[in-house]
C-alpha cells in the first residue's frame, strides 16, 4: 500500500488558494461584525436622574431578562427583588400598554463604600433597571447612582468614587441586555 501524498501544486496556485481562503474568512468575519453591530449606548445626561436605552430589534423581553440575570451575575450583583407593576396594574383593571417593571439589583462591595460614609443613601437602594415599552417598543431605563448621590451634603470621594463605579457597570449590563448578550 502505498501512502498518501497530494498533487504538487505551483506556487502561484498556492497563492491564489490562499488569497481565496483570506477573502471568504474576511467575508464571514465582516458578515458576522455587520449582524451582531448594535446601535451606540446613548451618551449620559448628567442632569436626568434616568438613563435609557431602547432594546435592540429582534431582541426579545425574555432575552433581556435572561441577559440581565447572566450579566449582573457576573459582575457581582444580586437581583433581591422584581416588581412586575404592570402585573398589578392588570389586576385593577388598568391597562399598563406592555411590559412595566422595575428590578432591584445590590452590589454590597460598592453600594457599602457609599453607605459606610453617608448612611442615609440606603434610602436610593438597591439599584433599580427598569424594564417597560413606549410606543410598542422595548427600553431598559436605571435610575443612575451618580445622579441619587447629589442629594446627599458634601458627599466623600470615596462615595463619589464608588456611585461611578456602580453607575458604569450598571450601564455595562444594560448595554449588554439591550442586546440579549450573556
Amino acid at each position: 500500500m502505498q501512502p498518501f501524498s497530494l498533487p504538487i501544486l505551483r506556487p502561484n496556485v498556492v497563492n491564489g488558494l490562499r488569497l481565496i481562503l483570506r477573502a471568504a474568512l474576511l467575508g464571514l468575519l465582516w458578515s458576522n461584525a455587520l449582524a451582531n453591530a448594535a446601535s451606540a449606548m446613548p451618551p449620559v445626561d448628567p442632569n436626568n436622574a434616568i438613563y435609557e436605552v431602547p432594546v435592540e430589534p429582534g431582541v426579545s423581553y425574555d432575552d433581556v431578562v435572561t441577559s440581565l440575570k447572566v450579566v449582573s451575575e457576573g459582575e457581582n450583583f444580586v437581583n433581591p427583588a422584581n416588581f412586575p407593576i404592570g402585573e398589578h396594574m392588570k389586576k385593577r383593571g388598568q391597562d399598563p400598554h406592555g411590559v412595566l417593571e422595575v428590578r432591584a439589583f445590590c452590589n454590597l462591595g460598592l453600594g457599602a463604600e457609599i453607605m459606610l460614609d453617608h448612611p442615609e443613601f440606603v434610602v436610593f437602594a438597591p439599584c433599580r433597571i427598569a424594564l417597560y415599552e413606549k410606543a410598542g417598543k422595548l427600553f431598559l431605563g436605571l435610575d443612575r447612582p451618580t445622579f441619587d448621590l447629589k442629594n446627599i451634603k458634601n458627599p466623600t470621594p470615596r462615595a463619589q468614587h464608588a456611585a461611578r463605579e456602580l453607575e458604569a457597570t450598571l450601564i455595562k449590563i444594560i448595554d449588554k441586555a439591550r442586546k440579549g448578550d450573556i
